[in-house]
């Protein structure tokens, strides 16, 4: 029964991040001078306010009953430069169970191999530091180096190495866990990472919470920020703290989101935050992996930007990582004695018996007493299956998929049965009908699977410090250009909402940089390398009537449309006539960065820039 609980309590913590549920909707950032906060904090309070955090340059509070507009108006003061919504942030998570025991052996999770960490070795001597901002950090897991991690505790948390539920240990077993013979290994093992732990015992923070952290990522000297969660709206605070911190040299990744849809999420949706989609073990997208449009504005102002949709994804399905102490349920199963893939169901015990094949299980059947019962997928719930098996005096079960993979499921929340119950995949199907014993046994682990952009975010932020730490000169936006220029094109030919630039390699990103140097010879775009275009561009700004123009003139290409980028912001796609003129909208001075590319490549200029 316990082990039920704890399956139903991590659903429902780990489920989406697309609605708040319980969260109070009357917070708000008011960001403000330091040196007047004080008067300024007295006064909200005096107005029924109730301040939540205090950071520098903002303070968050909650106005029970008080919409935005309200707010405003009651705090209309000189000192105070902003008032915002406070957005809520969740963990993005979806659950599955374990396959296969890491308690005894160190087991290599099928992300290493896929994205290349397994070619590439961390240097410890680099000083590369992980922020992880989640749900705390189990201390019973053996499988870190603990003498390398730090943390802080966000307001009300409680302390950042006791966990918040599996999803924080889970997330920074993906980017570090040990390499160190037994559990698992991580994308950098052993790379120094700073805990925040951000999310509440309801399993959910705020937006001024995540500005906060980044502020406590920077002071705590960590190169990456990687954050697996998210949620609706966005508000300058939270921008301004990521995009300071890209600024400074880091990178910041956050996932995309669970629902399957082209919502853009936040933090991930922001220009200075890469934005992480989630792929399986097939090199196929994931089915919940959101894949927001990289379209900003509307009409004839609408713009190509990718720095606000998925630039890259990596293994987010069934991920095998580190969790609190006995957190995860571990299954095995054998049949004739030969050990098969299987997946945990529920309800922790050991079986060794005979087989009896109960059909789809529809009805109880005397004849599997005492045996273990093999039963096909189909027509009713599992938990009837199981039900009707023990019933039977069935000691195990086994529920086959009926269709391709491994049948991943629960009892359900309302589970009475009490006999362990496994799956097994639809290609095992004839084996395990045909077998006449096996043994099935679900016992507690501190190592378990989950699937999410959750799970893909830290496999990104782990292979960026991987690949950062042998190149430890580059910033992290470098980083950033080198993944996407080297990623594995595995969906539509070239960049798509879906994979962006495609699954991340990090051998490949470690020989661009060592061939290219930091600025690389592409600044993103699928498997092709590229090599250092030789375009260059002049911009020359001037007014009419007041109205700001910039003449754009480039040479050094011969392709027929190119892409012309202010602010980093693609602006128009043009025929290659080798001149453009920008019609700056907007009154008075201003500083304007341009770029050309060759059309839906990272072939591109060096940036020019105009200042009004």
């Amino acid at each position: 029964m316990k082990l039920k609980t704890l399956t139903t309590s991590v659903l429902l913590a780990l489920s989406t991040v697309a609605t708040a549920q319980a969260a109070d909707e009357n917070r708000f950032i008011i960001q403000v001078d330091n040196n007047n906060k004080g008067v300024v904090k007295a006064l909200a309070k005096k107005l029924g306010g109730d301040i939540k955090l205090d950071s520098n340059g903002f303070f968050a509070a909650s106005f029970s009953g008080k919409d935005l507009s309200e707010v405003k108006g009651l705090l209309n003061n000189p000192h105070i430069k902003l008032i915002e919504q406070d957005f809520v942030r969740k963990p993005m998570s979806l659950y599955s169970d374990d396959i296969g025991d890491a308690m005894t052996q160190q087991l290599t999770p099928y992300a290493v191999y896929q994205s290349q960490a397994d070619q590439l070795a961390f240097d410890a001597s680099s000083d590369m530091k992980v922020c992880v901002i989640d749900s705390g950090l189990d201390q019973s897991n053996p499988d870190f180096v603990w003498g390398n991690i730090t943390g802080d505790n966000d307001s009300g948390t409680g302390n950042w190495n006791e966990h918040g539920g599996p999803h924080g240990t889970h997330v920074a077993g993906t980017i570090g866990a040990a390499d160190n013979g037994f559990g698992v290994v991580g994308m950098a093992p052993g790379v120094p990472m700073h805990i925040i732990k951000v999310f509440n015992a309801e399993g959910w923070g705020y937006s001024s919470d995540l500005a906060h952290a980044a502020n406590l990522c920077s002071q705590a000297g960590a190169n990456i920020i990687s954050m697996s969660l998210g949620g609706g709206g966005s508000n300058s605070t939270e921008s301004n703290a990521f995009a300071d911190f890209t600024a400074a040299g880091g990178l910041v990744v956050a996932a995309a989101g669970n629902d399957g849809n082209n919502v853009r999420s936040y933090p991930a949706g922001y220009p200075s935050v890469m934005m992480i989609g989630a792929n399986d073990n097939n090199d196929q997208i994931a089915d919940f992996s959101q894949f927001p449009s990289c379209t900003s504005g509307r009409g004839k102002r609408a713009t190509e930007d990718e720095t606000i949709c998925v630039e890259v994804t990596a293994g987010g399905v069934d991920t095998l990582s580190t969790y609190p102490a006995d957190m995860a349920t571990s299954a095995s199963l054998s049949a004739d004695g030969v050990a098969m893939n299987t997946s945990s169901m529920e309800n922790a015990g050991e079986a060794t018996a005979s087989t009896f094949f109960m059909g789809t299980a529809e009805a109880v059947d005397s004849g599997a007493a005492g045996k273990i019962c093999v039963i096909d997928r189909g027509n009713i719930s599992f938990h009837d299956k199981v039900l009707n098996c023990e019933n039977s005096g069935g000691v195990g079960a086994v529920i086959i998929n009926n269709e391709a993979g491994m049948l991943y499921g629960t009892l359900g929340d309302t589970n009475a049965t009490t006999i362990p119950a496994v799956g097994g995949a639809f290609e095992d199907r004839a084996t395990l009908l045909n077998a006449a014993s096996m043994t099935v046994k679900i016992g507690t682990s501190d190592y378990g699977f989950m699937s999410g952009t959750s799970m893909a975010t830290p496999a990104v932020s782990g292979i960026a410090a991987l690949v950062w730490s042998n190149h430890p000169t580059c910033t992290g936006t470098e980083i950033r250009n080198a993944l996407k220029a080297t990623a594995y094109d595995a969906g539509a030919a070239g960049k798509d909402v879906y994979f962006g630039y495609g699954i991340v390699k990090a051998k490949a990103a470690d020989d661009y940089l060592t061939a290219n140097g930091c600025a690389g010879g592409d600044n993103g775009g699928g498997d092709n390398g590229g090599g250092e275009g030789d375009i260059t561009l002049s911009a020359q700004g001037y007014k009419v009537k007041g109205s700001k123009r910039v003449d754009l003139t480039w040479s050094g290409t011969s392709v027929s449309s190119m892409d012309v980028f202010r602010n980093g912001s693609m602006i128009a796609t043009v025929s290659n006539t080798g001149s453009y003129t920008d019609a700056v909208g907007g009154k008075g001075g201003g500083s304007y960065t341009y770029q050309v590319c060759e059309a839906g490549t990272s072939t591109c200029s060096a940036e020019k820039t105009v200042v009004f």
